[in-house]
């Protein structure tokens, strides 16, 4: 089955996914229909968020690169209609977002769930880059 999915960047070498933070686990949305995924980045830009492509892939190499990099895949089929705050945000964007601006720097400190800042290695955002690169 394909997806579709937000990419940041695409086809570059500091390509990203678009993820969320959903119940203290970082998850990837993956749309059933194309339209969806459009109007959920439109909606992104809308917040002066970057605008990401949205790109057709195998929900199959999206659940594994997701298992291997510790995400959770979030699937939001056609016709999805929210039941929770958590699930709202599979049909909307939060209000607020995380400063994105230097998340390709080499080394970047970034908060664990207990608030403490613990080092992200450029080895290991290139290792997930790989990764992310097979999957297209």
């Amino acid at each position: 089955m394909r997806v579709f999915v937000l990419l940041y960047d695409a086809g570059k070498d500091n390509e990203g996914i678009h993820s969320l933070e959903l119940a203290g686990k970082t998850a990837v949305l993956m749309f059933e229909n194309a339209d969806d995924a459009e109007r959920y980045a439109g909606l992104l830009e809308a917040q002066d968020f970057p605008l990401p492509t949205v790109e057709e892939i195998g929900r199959d190499e999206i659940e594994d690169f997701c298992s291997q990099a510790g995400y959770e895949a979030r699937f939001v089929e056609v016709g999805f209609m929210p039941k929770t705050d958590e699930e709202r945000l599979l049909f909307a964007p939060p209000e607020s977002n995380r400063d994105v601006s230097h998340w390709q720097d080499e080394d970047r400190s970034v908060a664990d769930s207990n608030g403490l800042d613990q080092q992200v290695e450029s080895t290991d955002l290139e290792e997930i880059r790989k990764r992310l690169e097979g999957l297209i």
